[in-house]
């Protein structure tokens, strides 16, 4: 273990990521006064299976595992064979999320987070999200993430939805978080004043600043200080402007990490990092997986040394 890394049990970490512990039904402005802890933040570093797509969800795993990962997040989709497969369809089994986790945790991984795979406001979403919320409780996954649709949130369905499924989640001990994805909730303060309307500890923000540069062109850094009370976790990727408008890898992009974690520091929360992009910019994308396993690598080393600087946390997993 590296000088200053921290180990947590799976049992604390769902407990500290949740914000679902001792007094489970407060409402999020009493959660909120957490944030006066002046212990340091927890930050569980993850990288998504995402990356590995173009492959199967086993070497995936087992690319992560190589490239010192202690946590992973689900999602979404890889190939074995020719047709590409949902890591986990809609109306997978309980069993079959219980599985899934079963080969991560075997290879020394934490799932930390699943993609939900569909809007809030899409018609079938309070039937798929309440079943998604079963599968993260089946495996033991303690956030699920959802984002809405580029041409535009819907707030007001997207309230009642989530009003109706933040007592769902809690009662399974999960966490909805939504991150930015253009449009509407493009933007970490528009998400969070949807999440302050609903006042549910188990509906929060997941932070993707790549996504905030990205679609709106809007700077990360002020935006999260609009939401940083209700931020549960990040979707890593950074991205540049120059000389290609272009999503890439935290450290090679146009963020100030430093900043951008700066603003969620000493929360004594554990907020997840979950790495989506771990691509260098402006040359081609990588066609090996060993090669796939050295950017994650390089991605996981950038952002511990970004949060041993801050003074915070890295946790470690099992």
């Amino acid at each position: 273990m590296l000088p200053g890394l921290e180990r947590m049990d799976r049992r604390k970490f769902g407990i500290l990521a949740s914000g679902l512990a001792i007094g489970a039904c407060r409402d999020v402005a009493s959660d909120s006064a957490v944030a006066a802890d002046p212990s340091p933040t927890r930050f569980p570093i993850a990288c998504m299976t995402l990356p590995y797509s173009a492959f199967s969800w086993e070497r995936a795993l087992d690319g992560i595992q190589r490239a010192g990962f202690g946590f992973v997040a689900w999602g979404t989709t890889h190939r074995d064979g020719a047709a590409a497969q949902p890591v986990i369809a809609e109306d997978g089994t309980l069993e079959h999320a219980r599985m899934l986790a079963r080969q991560c945790r075997d290879r020394g991984l934490e799932p930390l987070m699943m993609f939900s795979m569909i809007y809030p406001e899409a018609p079938r979403a309070l039937e798929v999200l309440t079943h998604r919320i079963s599968q993260a409780e089946a495996a033991n996954i303690p956030q699920l993430l959802t984002f809405g649709h580029t041409d535009g949130g819907r707030r007001d369905v997207w309230i009642d939805r989530f009003k109706r499924l933040g007592k769902i989640a809690r009662d399974h001990g999960v966490t909805i978080v939504v991150k930015q994805h253009g449009g509407e909730t493009g933007t970490g303060k528009a998400c969070a004043e949807i999440v302050r309307e609903v006042n549910d500890p188990a509906i929060m923000v997941n932070y993707d600043a790549g996504n905030v540069m990205d679609y709106l062109n809007v700077d990360p850094l002020p935006d999260i200080k609009a939401c940083a009370d209700v931020v549960r976790s990040f979707c890593m990727k950074d991205h540049r402007n120059w000389p290609n408008d272009e999503d890439c890898a935290p450290g090679y992009g146009e963020i100030d990490h430093y900043r951008l974690l700066d603003a969620v520091r000493d929360t004594g929360r554990a907020i997840p990092l979950c790495c989506e992009n771990i691509a260098a910019p402006l040359i081609p994308r990588p066609t090996m997986p060993d090669q796939i396993d050295r950017m994650a690598q390089r991605t996981r080393e950038f952002l511990e040394t970004v949060v041993r600087g801050l003074g915070q946390v890295v946790a470690t997993g099992q």
